[in-house]
């Protein structure tokens, strides 16, 4: 065989042609290394394209380089090679501008279209769609593909209004849209939020007889369901029912729609049933779907049957489902069990690389042992993904552990762990952390500020986070939704409601942003929680989109916040309409009837939850003490130091009440004496969580606990108290936002 090599330069070209194409990089090389002076231009172009598709860039580069000393003059194809070589983005600033010149010096500027496709997708992956445009402007012709290639990469560098722009431009000049053209444009479609040009688009899917092309009709079903209308899952299901055959990939399009659509869980569950009988198995991406359904209803039981069904499979320690998972537990309560979810995720992910390590258990493991001999296997993904189980869970110390091997593995530099970090330390209450991590970035994307600005915000650093938007703006990085979302939550934990409503102009009007249904329930919970009760109910009414279960919750909530008992039935109707089985609307308004003293009603409405088989959420309070979860709920006795923590609370409460401390037993929503409801207050759980911290923790440390609900008024009062009274600071993390006590006061500033 290396005979033939040697001699006939036809057959081997053949080869490394074909090792090129496979993938099989090792083989191909030992092909052109045994060509010796047989190698020609397309020798040479075929490896170097082997290179840069594999992963091997830098070499692929070399390699030209070797090749332009040989005296060979390069042709189209090696330019295309030599532009992919350019994709990462190091080589494309070492290399991309040289390749740029060969091609202006070659000829091939403007006049060959494959040439153009190259640098459109090399300028293009390194975020400069403006030079992008330039070599697609500058091409003398354009084929579908060429249009199709930069329409597509406007969408993913987030330009869904130069990708609709280019398009329409696109059909002017007479080319028929193929599939590919279509689902981009679906995707931007979906991002603009445009019902309209949606159904445009749906209608041109249509006559152009795409409906039985898969991507085309997931892209569809992905339209409808982020379309925010009230027949959007309908739209979305037909769109389904027509389509000729299923697969994996439409499956989880519908199911993952009804996930995010929101008040339709169920629906994604029942139709894992339906896939499971058309004998088509459930992807990571259908079983993250599904888990995030099952942690959204609260519905444990389905989710351990999912997590059993996972682990059957090959897919259980994949990051994506993973994370699900701890999200499924901790949402639903199950601490410990998201923990030991993270805990395998942990040794799967980072132990499983370190052959020092081995089999031996974590436990047993050292921590200098793991950051010493972990092996290079764990991607920067990995990495990413553990940080955020970390967060879920609580688990700062975990997560500290990450930042330091994510160093060790030379990830330091690396954006995506780098904003996964400055969300970790945010959520876990390291602030000055996240901070720290945030400013020791190179260079900040839109992720990068987002996560800061939200971090501060849900610490009560309203004004440094809006001034960090404006920052964030003079950088030219374009804000998206997301942004938004954490600017108007800003102006919302501290009552600026002028500047908010300034900011939910300005995301339309500067930024051609369409407000989805998380910036409506934003300004509602802005204007609700200043007293505008009144204007979030007109402000609802007005909305150009049907008000969902969260906008009605946020508005009851403030109706008793403000007893506004006549508004508080209007917003507990409508959820009860979109919510049925939600206990939330019959607590909060049984809440606002107890608080005026009308106990009838609040007889009425618990024999109706009674009725209906509702039970109010169990508030949940957890910290994370060595290497354990501790968990406590609302008159719990089940901890091994049950008793020495109520001693030590019923000591916290003389001593405060010494202090100025007065029990608010009007939170307690039932028909008894002071002194049983004052009984009642000391045990929420917050309070036993507070007192173990004391017990537990060193002195010089904060006491940091995680809570499943909003805290309580009188528990907010009371652990304000006790940080006074003992000179110790405690960082809760309720539902809604970070509350800092210290010497007595309160991060939130009383505004939460």
């Amino acid at each position: 065989g290396t005979e033939i090599l040697d001699t006939d330069a036809l057959v081997a070209n053949s080869l490394l042609t074909m090792y090129s194409k496979c993938g099989h990089v090792s083989a191909a090389r030992r092909v052109f290394d045994g060509m010796r002076g047989l190698r020609d231009l397309v020798s040479w172009t075929a490896m170097a394209f082997c290179l840069a598709r594999n992963g091997a860039e830098q070499e692929a580069l070399l390699l030209l380089g070797e090749m332009l000393e040989s005296g060979l003059r390069p042709n189209a194809f090696t330019l295309c090679a030599a532009a992919r070589a350019c994709f990462p983005g190091e080589l494309f600033r070492l290399s991309g501008g040289a390749v740029l010149g060969f091609v202006l010096k070659t000829g091939f500027w403007g006049t060959d279209v494959s040439v153009g496709c190259a640098l459109i997708d090399m300028f293009a992956r390194n975020g400069d769609l403006v030079a992008a445009r330039k070599v697609f402007d500058g091409l003398v012709e354009r084929t579908v593909v060429v249009w199709t290639l930069m329409i597509t990469r406007y969408v993913q560098g987030g330009c869904a209004g130069k990708a609709v722009e280019l398009f329409l431009g696109m059909l002017e000049d007479g080319f028929e849209p193929d599939g590919y053209t279509m689902s981009s444009m679906i995707s931007a479609c979906a991002e603009q939020g445009s019902l309209r040009f949606g159904q445009q688009l749906h209608s041109l899917v249509l006559r152009l007889g795409l409906v039985s092309d898969t991507c085309v009709s997931c892209g569809l079903v992905d339209m409808y369901t982020k379309l925010q209308m009230e027949q959007s899952m309908e739209c979305a299901r037909k769109v389904f029912k027509r389509m000729p055959t299923h697969n994996v990939m439409s499956w989880t399009a519908l199911i993952s729609g009804y996930v995010q659509c929101g008040a339709q869980e169920n629906s994604a569950i029942e139709l894992l049933c339906e896939m499971l009988n058309e004998s088509i198995e459930p992807n990571h991406i259908t079983y993250s779907s599904l888990l995030k359904a099952c942690a959204n209803l609260s519905d444990q039981d389905s989710g351990r049957q999912i997590h059993a069904r996972v682990m059957k499979t090959s897919i259980g320690n994949v990051n994506v489902v993973g994370n699900a998972l701890v999200s499924m537990y901790a949402e639903s309560g199950c601490m410990e069990e998201a923990r030991k979810v993270f805990d395998q995720l942990y040794e799967s992910n980072i132990l499983s690389t370190s052959s020092d390590i081995g089999g031996t258990e974590s436990s047993n493991a050292s921590w200098s042992s793991q950051i010493e001999s972990m092996g290079v296997g764990v991607s920067t993904f990995t990495f990413a993904s553990l940080l955020s189980a970390a967060t879920t869970v609580g688990l700062p110390t975990k997560g500290q552990q990450l930042h330091a091997l994510s160093i060790k593995a030379g990830f330091e530099s690396d954006k995506g762990i780098s904003n996964s970090l400055v969300s970790m330390y945010s959520r876990c209450g390291y602030l000055d952390d996240a901070c720290r991590a945030f400013d020791e970035m190179d260079d900040h994307n839109v992720i990068s500020w987002t996560s800061v600005i939200s971090g501060l915000a849900k610490h009560g650093h309203a004004e440094r986070a809006l001034s960090l938007f404006h920052d964030m703006i003079l950088s030219g990085v374009k804000p998206n939704d997301v942004t938004y979302i954490a600017v108007l939550s800003a102006c919302s934990h501290v009552g600026l409601v002028k500047e908010g409503k300034e900011y939910f102009r300005s995301m339309q009007k500067d930024h051609g942003l369409v407000p989805r249904m998380e910036h409506y329930s934003c300004m509602v919970d802005l204007l609700a929680r200043s007293g505008l009760v009144q204007e979030a109910l007109d402000f609802i009414n007005e909305m150009p989109c049907k008000a969902d279960a969260l906008i009605w919750k946020t508005l009851l909530g403030a109706c008793r916040t403000y007893d506004n008992i006549e508004i508080g039935k209007i917003a507990a109707n409508h959820v009860i309409d979109l919510e049925p089985r939600d206990p939330a609307p019959y607590v909060l308004l049984s809440n606002l009837y107890a608080h005026g003293g009308l106990w009838d009603e609040v007889a009425r409405i618990r024999s109706l939850m009674r009725h209906k088989n509702l039970s109010k959420e169990t508030g949940l309070s957890w910290m994370h003490v060595g290497n354990t979860i501790h968990e406590f709920r609302a008159g719990d006795t089940g901890h091994p130091q049950a008793q020495e923590i109520y001693a030590k609370l019923s000591a916290l409460i003389r001593e405060i009440k010494d202090i100025g401390y007065v029990p608010d037993t009007s939170i307690v929503l039932h028909d008894m004496s002071d002194e049983l409801k004052e009984e009642c207050l000391l045990q929420h759980s917050e309070k036993i969580a507070v007192a173990f911290g004391l017990i537990t923790t060193s002195p010089t440390k904060p006491i940091r606990i995680f809570k499943n609900l909003r805290v309580c008024a009188d528990c907010h009062s009371a652990i304000k108290y006790i940080s006074k009274s003992t000179g110790r600071e405690v960082i809760l993390r309720d539902s809604n936002r970070f509350h800092r006590m210290k010497d007595g006061k309160c991060s939130c500033r009383e505004y939460w």
